[in-house]
This record gives structure tokens, C-alpha cells and sequence, in this order.
């Protein structure tokens, strides 16, 4: 097997955690590049092109750009520094030779970092890692760089990829240098040390054309598109060539158009070679993970392989009164096809149906990757109701495990020892605490996940707003037991109407509230928080009582409580095992899976009974 490399190419992934700085720094790397005219205007965060990733100022799904340096193309792949789209990050990495590992220098490495790199190592990716942000007040680069080679030792690296290069930086003024004494003013060094120490994509001279679906698209004008690297061969564009899915079987297909990167867009080319990363149109039935290769000589690769589905959440159309308002989308029929399209685009999701074709069981990584795409629907006008996130749990000889998180939190000493109670009542156990010069103390948790789901706003209450709380999956563990995951009820309309603000001021002495005047209710509706472990109906829509008589204070005006409007992920994390929340492109409300009063307590009889 003779192998030859294509040394005009190198692809790299930049990896870091959520808001270290990764996305700035390829927005420096795209302007010094020469991409952009000298005097053009140019948006910051170019490679969010999401609308939630501009909002959120994170990364959710992974992209391709390309830049070129001193000839040599540079394809950059963005991916997710949060756990729960480690789907992206995997199929990301397929594509790539090599990889930039971008850490702060203050916070160091962190839970998520620790993920990414894994899978990054797994495949055998060079790595050059970028301690950024070196113009921190609280900056400790020295410390942070110690932290790198722990972890990678920690991940059991490879002694070559032990001696990785490094350099520091400031991304947000472009800048990287090779010790924080240094005056330099672009990044000139990271993209040289880029082309010398990332290796150049190698292939089979013996083999023909072989390439990796690694992500789907879809143009207006081209149909679906297949995203990936060539491994193998060359192919010319209008080319017959055929696919080979999961089952093996042979999908005959024809080219239309054969584009690759360029910048933030796509050009089209008339021939690629093994190392580019390519854009094949007109293809349809093909799915992340399958080879397209040549017909006269089919050979599959391996499939890309992600790690199995954590949490579930139940989806169903929206079965309340209120339905219909005002999304477009409402059939259960339009909700499975966005699901399934959604799969077919996420390999990390998974989605299973029930007997009846009205709910649907979605699997995925996290809450929080769950309510990327219960947002996204939303705004594409969807209405669908959608349950609390549960765990999913493996049985293996008889023994019940459950998926376990590395948690660790950042907060100030006189918080810690609250947090540390809380996370203990919920089985998790301290494994390390490391005190600050700062006043703060960092805490390090194995805990389960589902002693995470509807904890964070209550973390934040704990911590006064000051605390950092980051986790990642770390594997399955016996079951570590049952613990309360909520000590309060809920306050349940009884019947439909509009709120009052004379029966809401009369309601604030039970609970905290959730709506406002005005705001619709309906039966079994969530209008607030109980005081109380139990659930109580009442009416939110009672008026007050008119009569002749007038006496001192009756004609006060009412004075309520502000309410802060209801988020998803405050929904998510609030809701019971019994309630839902029901989620349209205005509205996001709390509601009783069972919306009767009456219905409520049948099925409470026989859950006693049995």
C-alpha cells in the first residue's frame, strides 16, 4: 500500500470550550488571511450564521470555511464547544488532520475541553494548542499550559502528541506569539506553525475514489447536498458514482455539481483530490456516514460512529384549548417529518415513534441540545407540547446503570459549602476542590445527569449569580438511588379565561407566579410554583365581588409582583414527571399532561391502587 500525500491542503478542526474565544479567533484568522478587501466592512462572529448562535454566542453546529495561506489551503472546521452537540464534533473531526485546541488563561481546561480533546485524540489528530486571552487580569498561562499536558496525560495521549507546539494569544485583537513577553501583531505565527506542523492529508494511490459523507445540506436549486472528505482517489464533476449506506447495498448516483470551499461560500471546481473536503449536489438518499465511491470499484469505508443518546423527551402535538393560535405547523404528521429530518441531519439524535403516530420519543445528548431544537421549531412555526427530560438507563447482568457527568463549579468560597449539600442530597461525591487567590474555590462532582436536569436556575439562586457550573458525560455507573428532584407543587388554573390581577394578588401569598394580567389560561394550565410539595387548583380568572357598599382601602389599586417572562429552559427544568410544556411561536406556557381536574385524580387512584 503506497500512500501519498496532498501537501496543498491541511484540515484542521478548532476545538475549545464555550466561550473561550474560538470563533473571534477565526474571524482574526479570515481577515489577515487576505480574504476580505483591505477598508471592507465585515460582521464579527462570521461563522455563527445561525440566529441562536448569535444570540447565545456559542457554537451549535459545526461549518466549513477555507482560507489560503502562502499557497496552501487551510479548510477550517468550526465545531461546538458544548457537550451536548458532541454529534457535531465527531462527524466535525472526520473530516480533519489535525486540530487547534484553544484553552483560556484563566479558566484552563474545563469539563467540555476535556470531551472534544478525547475525541480528538481518538482519531489520531496532531494537535497544536492556543492559550488565549493572555491580557486577562486574572491570566495564569503558565499554570494553564501545566493544566494541558495533565489532561493530555489524564486522556492517555500518545507521547507524540504529548509534545504538542503551542503559542499564545489575544483573539480578539488577532494576535499570537510563542511567550506572553512577546510584541508581536498578527497571527502570521498560528498559521505558519498550521502549514509546518499539521500533517497533509495522505491517501492510497492504489485505491479509487472513496469519500465520507460527514454532513447533509440543502440549497433551493441543487437539492440535498453531501458534505465530506475525499480519502481516497480524485472525481471529476457529472460523474456517475454510487452509494453504499448502512446495509451495504449499492444507491446508483449522478453528480450534478462538485463545489469546495472557499472563504465563508463554495466555488465550483471540475475536479478534487484526495484531502479536499468537497460539496456534491443533486444527491438524494444519502445519509451521514455512507461512502460514495466510484461504481466500478465500490469499497466502504467505516462508518462514523458517535456515542449513544443520554436523555429522552417526549414530543406530541399541542392538544390544548389554545391550539392552533398561533403556529402553522400544528399536525402531529409535520412534526414527525421535522423530526426525522432533524436525525437525518444530527447523527448524535435519535427518534422513535408510538403506536398512535401523535408522540414521539426523541433522544439526544442534553436538555440543552433538546432546547436548541425545540427553539429552532418554534421559530420555524411549530406548536408541539413537549415532556421533561428523563434519563436513559442500560441494564447489564441484572444490574440498572445510569449515565454519570464530570460536573465542575466555579463559584465564591462562601457559596461552596451550600452547593456541595445540594449536589451531595442529589448522590453526587466531591473528587476534588481547589481554592483560588481570588476568593473563589473550584469544585469537582461525579454526579448523575438526571441530578442536573432542573438544577441550574437553583444553582445560580445559590450562588447569587456568580457561580459557573460545566459538565460533560463521563460514562454509566450502577444506579446511585433516588433523591427528590423538587420540593415545591404547582399552582393549576381550573377553568379557562383570562387572568385577573385582583385573583392573581390574592394568589401571590401561595407561590410565585408565572403569568400576568391578561395573559389566557385554561384548565390544568401551570399558572405558578406552590409554596407547598402539593399541587393546588385555582382560579385565576375570579373578579371581585361589586356591591353598594364603599369602605377605607377597598378601592386600592393592586400592586403586583413583576414576573420575568418564562424562558424554554426554565419551562424544561421547572416541569414534573406529570406536566408538560406547551411551545408556539408566541408562547411558551406550563401545563398538566392531563389537563381535568378530575382526570388528574383517576389517574392518581390508579397509580395508588397498583
Amino acid at each position: 500500500m503506497k500512500k501519498t500525500q496532498n501537501t496543498s491542503v491541511r484540515n484542521i478542526a478548532i476545538i475549545a470550550h464555550v466561550d473561550h474565544g474560538k470563533t473571534t479567533l477565526v474571524d482574526a484568522m479570515f481577515k489577515q488571511s487576505g480574504l476580505f478587501r483591505e477598508g471592507q466592512t465585515v460582521d464579527d462572529r462570521l461563522m455563527d450564521s445561525m440566529d441562536l448562535e448569535r444570540e447565545r454566542g456559542i457554537t451549535i453546529a459545526a461549518k466549513n470555511c477555507a482560507i489560503n495561506w502562502n499557497g496552501t489551503k487551510i479548510n477550517i472546521i468550526d465545531t461546538p464547544g458544548h457537550a451536548d452537540f458532541g454529534g457535531e464534533v465527531e462527524r466535525a473531526l472526520s473530516m480533519a488532520d489535525g486540530a487547534i485546541l484553544l484553552v483560556d488563561a484563566s479558566e484552563g481546561p474545563l469539563p467540555q475541553t476535556r470531551f472534544v480533546l478525547d475525541k480528538a485524540l481518538k482519531n489520531g489528530l496532531k494537535i497544536i494548542v492556543v492559550i488565549n486571552k493572555i491580557d486577562r487580569d486574572d491570566a495564569r498561562p503558565a499554570e494553564v499550559l501545566d493544566e494541558v499536558y495533565s489532561l493530555l496525560i489524564d486522556l492517555d495521549a500518545t507521547d507524540e502528541q504529548i509534545e504538542f507546539p503551542y503559542l499564545y494569544a489575544i483573539g480578539r485583537q488577532g494576535i499570537a506569539m510563542r511567550s506572553p513577553e512577546d510584541q508581536e501583531k498578527n497571527l502570521h505565527l498560528l498559521m505558519d506553525m498550521i502549514i509546518d506542523e499539521i500533517p497533509a492529508p495522505l491517501s492510497d494511490e492504489n485505491e479509487p475514489f472513496q469519500m465520507l459523507v460527514s454532513d447533509l445540506s440543502y440549497s433551493d436549486y441543487l437539492g440535498r447536498l453531501a458534505i465530506g472528505k475525499v480519502i481516497n482517489g480524485s472525481v471529476a464533476s457529472k460523474k456517475d458514482l454510487v452509494c453504499i449506506p448502512e446495509d451495504d447495498s449499492q444507491i446508483h448516483l449522478k453528480v450534478s455539481k462538485l463545489q469546495v470551499y472557499s472563504g465563508l461560500g463554495l466555488k465550483d471546481a471540475a475536479e478534487a483530490n484526495a484531502g479536499d473536503i468537497i460539496v456534491l449536489s443533486g444527491i438524494e438518499n444519502v445519509h451521514i456516514g455512507d461512502t460514495i465511491c466510484t461504481g466500478e470499484n465500490p469499497k466502504a469505508l467505516p462508518r462514523i460512529r458517535v456515542d449513544e443518546p443520554t436523555v429522552f423527551m417526549n414530543f406530541t402535538n399541542n392538544t390544548s384549548p389554545l391550539a392552533g393560535r398561533d403556529g402553522k405547523l400544528v399536525q402531529a404528521s409535520k412534526i414527525r417529518a421535522r423530526l426525522i429530518k432533524e436525525s437525518l441531519m444530527n447523527v448524535s439524535m435519535r427518534v422513535e415513534e408510538s403506536d398512535d403516530k401523535e408522540n414521539f420519543i426523541v433522544k439526544g445528548r442534553g436538555e440543552f441540545q433538546m432546547a436548541i431544537l425545540i427553539e429552532t421549531m418554534r421559530r420555524e412555526g411549530f406548536e408541539l407540547c413537549v415532556g421533561r427530560p428523563q434519563v436513559i438507563y442500560r441494564y447489564e447482568d441484572g444490574k440498572k446503570l445510569e449515565p454519570i457527568e464530570n460536573l465542575l463549579i466555579n463559584c465564591e468560597a462562601a457559596y461552596s459549602g451550600n452547593v456541595t449539600e445540594k449536589m451531595l442530597k442529589r448522590k453526587g461525591s466531591l473528587t476534588r476542590m481547589t481554592n483560588k487567590d481570588n476568593g473563589r474555590v473550584r469544585l469537582e462532582f461525579s454526579v448523575p445527569s438526571r441530578a442536573l436536569i432542573g438544577y441550574r436556575d437553583e444553582f445560580l439562586t445559590d450562588t447569587h449569580g456568580t457561580g459557573i457550573m460545566n459538565s460533560s458525560f463521563s460514562g454509566y455507573e450502577p444506579f446511585r438511588g433516588d433523591f427528590p428532584s423538587r420540593f415545591t407543587g404547582s399552582l393549576v388554573s381550573d377553568r379557562q379565561g383570562k387572568a385577573v390581577p385582583f385573583a392573581l394578588f390574592n394568589l401571590e401569598a401561595r407561590g410565585k407566579l408565572f403569568i400576568q394580567p391578561g395573559d389566557d389560561v385554561y384548565e390544568g394550565v401551570v399558572i405558578g410554583e406552590h409554596s407547598r410539595g402539593n399541587d393546588l387548583n385555582v382560579n385565576p380568572c375570579k373578579t371581585k365581588n361589586l356591591t353598594n357598599m364603599r369602605a377605607s382601602g377597598k378601592d386600592d389599586a393592586v400592586i403586583l409582583t413583576p414576573v420575568l417572562p418564562m424562558t424554554l429552559e426554565k419551562a424544561i427544568q421547572f416541569i414534573g414527571d406529570d406536566e408538560m410544556v406547551e411551545v408556539t411561536p408566541k408562547t411558551i406556557r406550563l401545563r398538566k399532561s392531563i389537563l381535568s381536574a378530575h382526570g388528574r385524580k383517576v389517574e392518581v387512584r390508579r397509580g395508588a391502587a397498583a
